[in-house]
């Protein structure tokens, strides 16, 4: 073969993966992004914005993935915002959020302003975040392309914006995981210099690799509670009784997904057809948006919800207890009902549902600390479990559950949705957690001992960022590093004060 015909094969392959990556739409999105963060930029250097002064409130926007009832997303957004007004005050700061239905959130982020986000967002950030003195990425699956690209994109969007301005640009609590390369790329670009905080050492050694400078944290839920949460008389007692429980068995608690239809990708082509034709409807997720639904996706989901049910199933014959199902996201519904129509095929027994479509964030985490043992394929229903040190064993499509179960000291704990023996193990490990719950909690609590503290030592950072750029906020005495990582918490429920004065002198730092 001649070096002209060598050369020509690699100019033609060069020619058709560029083509290819001008039809990919998230590739589209990305471009588009960045092409808006480098036109905010060359505008800045022309005419500078002017930046916070002393007296006047510091304005905060928290970008993140509210308003599509994602129960975890929601408890760790409310907690957040609860840390900043305990460290910023109410008087002297002003936060908004951006949000996929004002509908969903409604009642949720005291004293927030909430702004709705559309699907084609850069537009709208290009717009939005001029307006505020910094931004604030929220969201816990925060660089990743597990679920989609375009969240992510959403984020560093965010973030690029504010930074090129050259203003507050922070990330707090977030995982990083597998991205695709453009998706790189656009971090190492337009996130450098922002203050990102990860919530765990695997999601930091993932930014360390694209040059990307983070701190370890945690994620920001652990301070959710109060007594309608935690009480035994919460709110959960009333779902629980009308859905046939007798107020003494043991509630066991089960948490199914889709673990297979990610990522969600943009499909304009798609979206055309589907809106035209209907066609595509099961994956459709929103706007121009669609689950992945390659061959063997639908084997795959049959296959997990057929081994976590007969897993289930199995342990609630061994022993006596109230099974309910619990659909920590809207979109977990498909899939909760699924899991129900097949217990209910092989038990002649429907397991009551709750799901966050028609229950909020206090009910449901309410259900999930009312339990005595959860099992959940969904991070925050563990996390959230956790504060009432409730046994749980994780069923993981990611690195999430194995990093917290890791965290906890239960590695074991964690396995995996396409486990093949998936349903004995979870009888396996759940007999075990039911009949001994006292040898699983005191790790449990010193796990959420130490995620407290460390929470604390996040609030910390936070402030050392926030007076370095604004020397003159009126922050009170007692607070950045070097000062007491609890006193930056904000007010603790019940039950988290007892948990930090049983195992707060020994829940050191990771």
């Amino acid at each position: 073969m001649s070096l002209s015909t060598v050369l020509l094969r690699r100019a033609a392959k060069r020619a058709i993966d560029t083509a290819k990556g001008a039809l990919d739409a998230d590739r589209a999105l990305q471009s588009t992004m960045g092409a808006l963060i480098d036109a905010r930029r060359a505008e800045h250097e022309k005419r500078p914005q002017p930046r916070w002064r002393s007296g006047e409130p510091l304005e905060l926007l928290l970008a993140g993935y509210v308003g599509s009832r994602n129960t975890g997303a929601d408890v760790r957004t409310e907690e957040m915002i609860r840390q900043f007004r305990h460290l910023l005050g109410d008087e002297h700061a002003s936060l908004s959020i951006l949000t996929i239905d004002p509908a969903w959130t409604r009642g949720y982020f005291k004293t927030v302003r909430q702004r709705e986000v559309p699907q084609l967002f850069p537009p709208f950030l290009y717009d939005e975040v001029r307006r505020y003195h910094g931004v604030i990425a929220c969201e816990g699956s925060m660089f990743k392309s597990k679920f989609a690209s375009a969240l992510t994109t959403m984020m560093v969007g965010a973030l690029g914006l504010a930074r090129a301005e050259d203003k507050l640009a922070i990330g707090y609590g977030g995982e990083a995981g597998a991205m695709d390369a453009s998706l790189e790329e656009m971090i190492e670009r337009y996130v450098e210099g922002s203050l990102i905080i990860t919530r765990n050492p695997e999601s930091s050694a993932v930014l360390s690799r694209l040059g990307i400078e983070t701190r370890v944290g945690t994620d920001t839920a652990w301070t959710f509670g109060g007594d309608e949460i935690d009480g035994p008389s919460g709110l959960s007692e009333p779902l629980l009784r009308r859905a046939g429980w007798d107020g003494n068995k043991p509630v066991v608690v089960v948490c199914p997904i889709h673990p297979f239809w990610w990522p969600v990708k943009p499909d304009p082509w798609k979206a055309l057809v589907h809106k035209v034709t209907g066609a595509h409807g099961k994956t459709h997720f929103r706007s121009i948006y669609f689950h992945h639904d390659a061959p063997g996706v639908e084997k795959k989901l049959v296959s997990y919800l057929g081994k976590l049910s007969d897993g289930m199933i199995d342990l609630a014959r061994s022993r006596d207890v109230f099974p309910v199902i619990v659909a920590m996201e809207a979109l977990d519904r498909g899939a909760a009902e699924r899991f129900a129509d097949r217990v209910e095929l092989k038990t002649r027994q429907r397991w009551p549902l709750f799901s966050s479509d028609e229950h909020d964030m206090y009910e449901l985490v309410s259900l999930l600390r009312r339990a005595s043992l959860v099992v959940s394929s969904r991070y925050h229903a563990l996390v959230c479990s956790m504060p009432a040190a409730v046994p749980s064993i994780g069923v993981t499509m990611d690195e999430r559950i194995r990093n917290l179960m890791k965290d906890r000291g239960t590695p074991e704990l964690s396995l995996e949705v396409d486990d093949g023996h998936l349903d004995a193990k979870i009888r396996e490990h759940g007999l075990a957690l039911l009949d001994a719950p006292d040898a699983a909690k005191a790790p449990i609590e010193r796990s959420v001992a130490r995620n407290l503290r460390t929470m604390g030592e996040m609030g910390a950072m936070f402030v050392d960022h926030v007076r370095a750029a604004h020397p003159r906020f009126p922050f009170r005495a007692g607070l950045g590093e070097g000062h007491d990582p609890l006193a930056h918490l904000p007010p603790l429920p019940a039950a988290q004060e007892r948990i930090l004065e049983t195992y707060g002198s020994v829940a050191t730092p990771r």
